[in-house]
């Protein structure tokens, strides 16, 4: 593998793909120098909030909402969702932003899957995200747990001395942490307990409330204590299985669908050795050698996100009306903020269907010919009714700097070196699938029309 094929390969798996600018600057740098830049820019940016609003909602705000009828109040929160929304994909695409930062947030998003009704108290769970993505997870697990949606999405707000409720507890150990066949039922039956008490406020912050807290003995794990939550996540993390659990998720999500059990024994060690440091976890899958390797390059099915964050990314797109990358995400099947359950985006094949895969083979064209979209869409906001929905994709491209990069390249060499820039993977690459599609009336032209072809392709659906 040559280096620039290791940083495409580095930029999508780490991000969302590397930008005309990007390349030109970073093609002279070694591998270990692009990712030591990578870390040191998302640790940067992570000290900083996103957007304005993280207040939630004051005192003097409820009388106000309170005198909103349900629907208005609906209509209110879903833009303002939406705003969330397409703020957080705009930055993804954006170089100028970090994007390993941004793709590690969509990582833990998905990890610790919650829709919220209340937007701010949405933005304020990311803004959480965003400040441990890269830190340590047993500090992500814990502000996790103390999160106001995350309490409201799994009931813990009604989790009391008298009744305990045992939904956070369980979604802890099976999804969150160690994963099935590694606890008992006893175990979600008394971590429940130890979780009682553990609510919010109408800020979305974290209460507890004494009085409905069980301070008795629990045996969880066969050691018996008076603990409360924070012993409960200390006890799971002691176990080895969570790093393998957490390990083998990362693995999946930026390395390779088909698990080698080596990579990720090795990967849990270093997990656990660090005492769960995020940062040691991501750099020993980019720092390996494994990770190069031809069999996990162009392998994965880009999400939707990666799919658009990546087109804006890379061609600098203008949406002159954002909301349309909304009814672009639902065709799609991923919204940000409104994960399908608990459990998250199933990811892999999943992403392609009869529904989705026109759309995918021909959002690049959309984008580029401000054509108008035809979208069948669900209103996965409102009543779930399927209808179609017409939106006109307005949206400008600078092509200049891509242009930039083959303009004085050998035409004899155009098309293997702008598909080893675009393609992560060649496929059944031959010249022939190119030739009814391009325009030769001058050289930007067959750039143009080449580059549309090949994103077009189904091979640029992988990274």
């Amino acid at each position: 593998m040559n280096k620039q094929q290791r940083l495409q390969h580095l930029y999508w798996r780490s991000g969302f793909g590397m930008s005309p600018k990007e390349w030109f600057t970073k093609k002279n740098h070694s591998t270990q120098i692009v990712i030591d830049e990578l870390f040191r820019k998302a640790h940067q940016f992570s000290k900083k909030k996103i957007l304005k609003n993280e207040r939630g909602i004051e005192p003097s705000d409820i009388l106000m909402i309170l005198k909103l009828d349900k629907k208005e109040k609906r209509r209110q929160n879903k833009i303002k969702i939406e705003t969330y929304n397409i703020d957080w994909i705009l930055r993804s695409g954006n170089p100028k932003e970090s994007a390993l930062l941004e793709k590690m947030i969509l990582f833990w998003h998905g990890h610790f899957a919650c829709r919220s009704k209340v937007p701010e108290w949405a933005l304020k769970q990311l803004n959480t995200i965003r400040r441990y993505a890269l830190g340590n997870f047993k500090e992500l697990v814990l502000a996790m747990a103390k999160d106001g949606s995350m309490i409201r999405f799994l009931n813990n707000q009604q989790n009391k001395k008298r009744k305990p409720n045992e939904n956070f507890a369980r979604e802890l150990m099976e999804l969150f942490t160690i994963g099935r066949g590694n606890y008992s039922e006893k175990d979600v039956k008394e971590a429940a307990r130890a979780f009682t008490g553990w609510s919010s406020n109408l800020k979305g912050d974290f209460v507890f409330k004494k009085r409905q807290h069980d301070f008795g003995e629990k045996i969880f794990f066969e050691k018996k204590g008076k603990w409360d939550g924070d012993d409960i996540i200390d006890m799971i993390l002691e176990k080895r299985e969570t790093a393998e659990f957490i390990a083998r998720k990362a693995y999946r999500f930026f390395v390779n669908e088909k698990i080698e059990e080596q990579n990720v024994k090795y990967l849990a060690r270093v997990f656990y050795d660090s005492n769960y440091d995020i940062e040691k976890l991501m750099r020993a899958i980019f720092e390996s050698k494994w990770f190069f390797e031809k069999k996990n390059v162009g392998v994965k099915i880009k999400s939707p996100i990666e799919l658009i964050a990546g087109m804006i990314r890379i061609f600098e797109v203008d949406f002159k009306n954002p909301a349309a990358l909304i009814f672009i995400e639902k065709a799609l099947g991923q919204v940000l903020f409104h994960p399908p359950n608990v459990a998250g985006w199933a990811g892999g094949k999943n992403w392609i269907d009869n529904s989705t895969l026109m759309l995918r083979l021909n959002l690049a064209n959309v984008l580029f010919q401000n054509s108008e979209l035809n979208l069948k869409i669900e209103e996965a906001f409102e009543a779930q009714k399927k209808n179609k929905q017409k939106r006109n994709v307005q949206a400008s491209v600078n092509f200049t700097p891509f242009y930039n990069l083959f303009k004085r390249e050998n035409e004899k060499l155009l098309l293997n070196k702008m598909g080893d820039f675009i393609l992560q993977t060649k496929g059944h690459f031959k010249e022939s699938t190119f030739e009814n599609f391009i325009i030769k009336n001058n050289k930007e032209d067959l750039v143009k029309t080449m580059c549309l072809r090949m994103m077009s392709l189904p091979e640029y659906q992988l990274m």
